[in-house]
């Protein structure tokens, strides 16, 4: 379902899609194409673009091609999704110790549709972090490793 969604495959490019997205939440999934994993997600990504068009723009991101957000947003699983809006990252009280990303797939098309809706809602109120509506037993668990630079 890669191949519904429009790709990012440079820093230029994400630096773009982060400046020029108004308005809307920016949703960036960075992982492998050939990870079965990102396929899922993926797959829920392109069957919700269309239903969330006028609320978010979804771009995929290879992490092997853009290093420096893969570094800069320590993204050590794949997949991990990360949101924008109007050039600002927003951040998501998930019950876990890191807010600046979703780690692995969604479960449903809904869980990802109420995210959405509740980022966009904050953002719109000026928020920066907003609180997920997801059911935390919906939302994979992950020990998340941080190393000193």
């Amino acid at each position: 379902m890669s191949f519904l969604l429009p790709k990012l495959s440079s820093k230029k490019a994400v630096d773009q899609a982060i400046k020029s997205t108004a308005e809307k939440v920016l949703v960036l999934r960075f992982g492998r194409d050939e990870d079965p994993v990102c396929l899922q997600l993926d797959d829920i990504l392109s069957k919700t673009s269309s239903d969330l068009s006028k609320m978010a723009a979804i771009y995929l991101v290879d992490v092997d091609q853009t290093p420096v957000y893969t570094h800069y947003f320590d993204i050590s699983y794949i997949p991990s999704t990360v949101f924008f809006f109007n050039g600002q990252h927003m951040k998501v009280d998930y019950g876990s110790p890191d807010h600046t990303k979703f780690v692995g797939s969604f479960k449903t098309k809904q869980d990802f549709i109420d995210l959405i809706e509740v980022i966009y809602r904050g953002a719109m109120r000026g928020k920066l972090i907003v609180q997920s509506p997801i059911d935390p037993k919906n939302i994979p668990k992950y020990d998340l490793l941080y190393q000193d630079i």
